[in-house]
């Protein structure tokens, strides 16, 4: 079948073809008509936040973090947005509303059967360059869908406040019981501090300003002038070595008796020389002499062997210290750890109290990122059925059936309509035709509608 074949039955079946449009416009039409009207309401909101990368702590545009506006929508169309818009509006408290719940038997909770209800008819669509979002609420009452939309609204936007705050509030919660135990450990880190200052006696833990310390170094400078003073007096020295150490030459008494000495030798000499060796004042000289250097020796080993005393004192006082200074040393080493130790958690601390006074604060905060931009209004007209639109897809449905019909009622009478028909059902050339019909007739037709053929001539 060619396209000049199906205008001609078209043609031939126009009667069935607008009958079928009629009937498909006039029954959409009457259904139009007969059908519930439904109302639309609409309320716009707008995201106004920005959102906080949890790595850097920068703030970024909401635009740029994947699904933020697919998230918005899914909690907008959240059971719990719809329970709180049922409690808003109370409507688990009218009686009408209980009866169809009755009626309908409901399974759960009449405030669970409403919000699924409530979420059938809502439609929320967001705008593609824009933080605008669109809460649309379809219904037979005028004022109730306003009503309804403007509750979606103000729920979502309560909604957001309270994700923003709850979880701070529980981190809150949290915090406190953790600053809690971080303040026991630092109370319990100080006494170790304070305790173990008391127990070693350690005031500060600078080496420069321990006592202990400068008395070593004292020690040590003592040694040295002792060993000094033991090593100048010779020990084991002759008498005739009048030369000591520190502690000879600061001694008085041997001053003197080396004075007196070299004074007595001085006079003996003389003695000798003008008297000769055999007078008796020169025998009494040199026992004067003799006195006084055994005097003089006396003295001298007196002192040497206190210097030695001395110095083996000083020594063990020495190796005490070090001792000491080295048990101190081991004690500050400990301290230095506690007061790390302390210092660690005294950190933790006060990293907590800050985060929790600033979890604290956001916690309390009752400011909202979303905007009612155009809150809903009553709506004057109704959305649905819109009578133009169905008739519009009711023409254009009425006339595809009725192609199809007349297309159906070719095929149960098939008739023969032009010379091409003829041709296909005999399967036999055409030699001519003639035109029983007068040029004359009113009846219109078109041109290009009449029969075409070649005739064949033998």
């Amino acid at each position: 079948m060619n396209f000049l074949q199906l205008i001609r039955i078209l043609q031939a079946r126009h009667k069935i073809v607008l009958f079928v449009l009629l009937v498909t416009v006039l029954t959409t039409f009457c259904i139009s008509i007969l059908l519930p009207k439904s109302y639309k309401a609409t309320t716009t909101v707008m995201l106004t936040s920005k959102g906080v990368d949890p790595v850097t702590g920068h703030t970024i545009p909401i635009q740029l973090m994947h699904g933020f506006m697919a998230t918005q929508l899914d909690i907008i169309t959240s059971s719990r947005t719809a329970l709180m818009v049922v409690d808003r509006l109370k409507l688990d408290q009218h009686t009408a509303i209980r009866q169809r719940f009755e009626e309908a038997d409901g399974e759960g909770s009449i405030r669970h059967w409403l919000a699924s209800m409530l979420v059938k008819n809502l439609h929320v669509e967001p705008s593609r360059e824009s933080n605008v979002i669109s809460i649309s609420f379809k219904g037979s009452d005028r004022e109730f869908v306003a009503a309804v939309a403007n509750a979606f609204a103000r729920a979502y936007q309560e909604i957001n406040i309270r994700l923003s705050v709850e979880p701070s509030q529980q981190a809150s919660v949290y915090l406190s019981n953790q600053l809690h135990v971080l303040r026991e450990k630092l109370q319990l880190a100080q006494k170790k501090v304070s305790r173990f200052q008391q127990e070693e006696g350690i005031v500060d833990v600078d080496n420069r300003l321990d006592v202990e310390t400068r008395r070593l170094n004292e020690l040590s400078s003592k040694l040295t002038l002792a060993q000094s003073d033991v090593m100048g007096s010779g020990g084991e020295r002759s008498d005739s070595n009048t030369d000591g150490g520190h502690s000879l030459v600061n001694n008085t008494l041997i001053n003197g008796l080396k004075v007196n000495l070299v004074q007595a030798e001085a006079k003996l000499a003389d003695t000798q020389q003008r008297l000769g060796k055999n007078h008796p004042e020169y025998e009494g000289v040199k026992a004067q002499v003799a006195k006084i250097r055994a005097e003089l020796a006396k003295h001298t080993k007196i002192t040497t062997q206190k210097a030695i005393s001395r110095e083996a004192e000083i020594r063990d006082a020495l190796d005490s210290q070090k001792t000491k200074v080295l048990a101190l040393q081991q004690a500050r080493n400990e301290l230095k750890l506690l007061i790390r130790e302390a210092e660690g958690a005294q950190h933790a601390y006060d990293s907590a109290l800050q985060h929790l006074n600033r979890t604290s604060l956001e916690g309390r905060s009752d400011l909202s990122s979303v905007s009612i931009l155009d809150p809903a209004t009553v709506p004057t007209s109704h959305d649905s059925p819109n009578l133009q639109l169905n008739l519009i897809v009711s023409v254009f449905l009425g006339s595809l059936l009725g192609v199809v019909f007349g297309l159906l009622a070719e095929m149960a009478d098939r008739r023969i309509r032009s010379t091409e028909d003829l041709i296909d059902v005999l399967q036999a050339p055409i030699l001519g035709h003639i035109d029983l019909r007068s040029e004359t007739t009113g009846r219109f037709h078109w041109t290009f509608l009449k029969p075409t053929h070649k005739v064949t001539e033998y």
